[in-house]
């Protein structure tokens, strides 16, 4: 099956830039299964060279370089601080790794220097060069424009020289934000880092039997299948649904057809809880046309989630920075409290006093915490309901006191009251439900 796969590949990387191609054609020319061929052009369009386009087709496109998602282009880096490209324009698809402020003499900048790096620099053309010369990229603040020797080296090395309005503190924060927002969303797990392929599992189709669904268990161990006509997922069939069947029924007359399904794009989290909401084991993995790209098993979940939590972290998001300013009480008081902390600066609304957004996010976060202490299960927010009683100021001193009210094996209802100076502040009742365990 490798070696079919791979002729097939190979066939279609080397048809013209711009060839139609389909299923039944490619089968034809190569001499393999519909299936073979379906799941190469699916493996080309994943490599980049073939591109499905509405209206259009399946056609063979110039291959398009793969670039790391936490890296950010020169091209980006023009749109978020609205600038001008003055030369360079070739090297816009470049990625950015670092970026270095040019407020040093030539002698002390030119040891910071490295590939797809961005200077960011005023009116000071020798250290533009100099850059330029170095392969780095050039960033001119303050609405100084560029001259033209260094336009022209620029068009040389096919490294972008960009303009812009802003001062360099202000587009160094920019810069370092959007850098920041990549790493995030790189930490982010998706079903698409984890789930199984379908050429590495096993589906059936609706002529398929009872007995086909049995050698399909005793082969993989497995005891549901998703269940696909040409390639597109039509249903789903499970242990359960074969029972008291005899060996001779169709797929088609048992399965499951309103089936619950993810896409890659999808948080492992999101398939988390559809999992546990749905009392599901396996998941298929679909596109937005229902074809199947592969199956997602709760194992997998649980395994990427426990990864995911002994990772480091490489960026903050707002809740990270409000909620490590949360502290637990070592053991509890006379008052029962269990976590406390003061009302910071950024945490005001405009009003002055702590935005209601971020006391959601401290009282969530009080909740989650203490479940997972005294079960060891991670939870995920269902409903919040926050009666907010005082407004509170900057630098009060808040404390949280959490009760868990009802608790069963999928869901628990917790409570957490908010206290300044042993006065009620507020109180939310949160609904939550498992992610890790059933």
């Amino acid at each position: 099956m490798s070696r079919k796969h791979d002729l097939v590949m190979n066939y279609i990387e080397s048809l013209p830039i711009g060839t139609r191609i389909s299923v039944r054609s490619v089968a034809k020319e190569v001499g393999v299964s519909e299936g073979t061929a379906y799941r190469a052009i699916k493996a080309a369009e994943d490599e980049g060279f073939v591109s499905t386009i509405e209206r259009v087709g399946t056609i063979r496109i110039e291959n398009r370089s793969q670039y790391l998602p936490e890296m950010l282009t020169y091209d980006e880096i023009v749109k978020i601080i609205d600038g001008e490209v003055y030369g360079g324009h070739a090297g816009l698809d470049k990625q950015l790794n670092k970026f270095i402020i040019g407020a040093m003499t030539e002698e002390a900048i030119a040891k910071y220097f490295d590939v797809n790096s961005l200077i960011i620099i005023g009116n000071r053309e020798e250290v533009q060069q100099l850059a330029l010369k170095n392969d780095v990229a050039v960033l001119i603040t303050g609405g100084f424009e560029a001259s033209d020797e260094v336009i022209e080296l620029a068009n040389r090395n096919a490294l972008p020289v960009i303009g812009t309005s802003f001062d360099t503190f202000a587009v160094a924060m920019i810069i370092n934000r959007s850098m920041i927002n990549q790493e995030i969303k790189e930490e982010i797990m998706t079903v698409g880092d984890i789930y199984l392929p379908i050429e590495k599992t096993l589906s059936l189709e609706p002529s398929d039997t009872i007995s086909n669904f049995n050698e399909a268990t005793n082969q993989t161990g497995l005891t549901r299948f998703p269940v696909t006509n040409n390639g597109r997922l039509v249903g789903i069939i499970t242990a359960k649904d074969v029972i008291g069947k005899t060996n001779e029924t169709l797929i088609e007359r048992v399965m499951t057809k309103n089936v619950v399904t993810v896409q890659t794009h999808m948080s492992v989290a999101t398939a988390s809880h559809k999992m546990t909401w749905e009392d599901i084991e396996m998941l298929p993995v679909v596109e937005d046309n229902r074809d199947l790209l592969g199956v997602l098993s709760r194992q997998d979940v649980m395994k990427a989630i426990q990864t995911q939590q002994q990772q480091p972290q490489l960026g903050n998001t707002i809740e990270d920075d409000i909620v490590v300013q949360m502290h637990e009480y070592s053991s509890l008081n006379l008052q029962n409290y269990h976590w406390h902390t003061n009302v910071q600066p950024q945490m005001l609304n405009n009003m002055g006093t702590l935005s209601y957004g971020v006391l959601c996010e401290m009282v969530t976060y009080t909740a989650m915490q203490f479940l997972y202490e005294n079960t060891d299960i991670n939870y995920v927010l269902e409903r919040l309901d926050l009666h907010y009683f005082n407004l509170l100021q900057l630098g009060n001193e808040l404390q949280f006191k959490v009760n868990i009210i009802n608790m069963s094996r999928r869901h628990a209802l917790v409570e957490v009251d908010v206290f300044h100076e042993n006065t009620a502040a507020g109180k939310a009742i949160i609904s939550c439900q498992a992610i890790d365990k059933l």
